[in-house]
């Protein structure tokens, strides 16, 4: 037996009413979940999108997608290099309005981590180097 009444009498009104209702929301931005399919026990033309609430379509196989077609020639994008061009350079663009450039506090601190472990590096491989020179001239003379 759910809680959601406990300590309530015999139904009076509505949930409303009470100051129980429930509110159903949808998300505001896809949550990358798939829409629910049908179960074992459930009949395939009935599976439900949680997404918008609409039944799925069944296909042949009952799956509730379709199949893709192929596209015809005309269907396909335009063979203007310049247009493909032009949209390459505006998908660059938006690509880079979503990234998270750092500040200038940051981006020092980033540079100078970079810079020591650099420095690190060039130090472990010199004496590296410098040992197995030392190394090979011991045994080889």
């Amino acid at each position: 037996m759910s809680d959601e009444r406990d300590g309530a009498g015999p139904d009076t009104g509505s949930d409303a009413d009470n100051g129980r209702g429930a509110v159903v929301t949808r998300p505001t931005r896809p949550s990358g979940k798939r829409s629910r399919r049908a179960a074992v026990g459930e009949d395939a033309g009935e599976a439900v999108d949680l997404s918008t609430g609409t039944k799925a379509s069944p296909t042949k196989n009952g799956s509730g997608t379709r199949k893709k077609t192929a596209k015809k020639r005309s269907d396909g994008p335009s063979r203007n290099p310049f247009l493909f061009v032009w949209n390459y350079l505006k998908q660059v663009v938006a690509e880079l309005r979503k990234v998270i450039w750092p500040n200038r506090k940051q981006m020092i601190s980033y540079t100078v981590v970079v810079l020591l472990f650099l420095a690190f590096m060039l130090a472990m491989i010199g004496g590296v180097d410098f040992g197995m020179a030392k190394l090979v001239m011991l045994v080889f003379g």
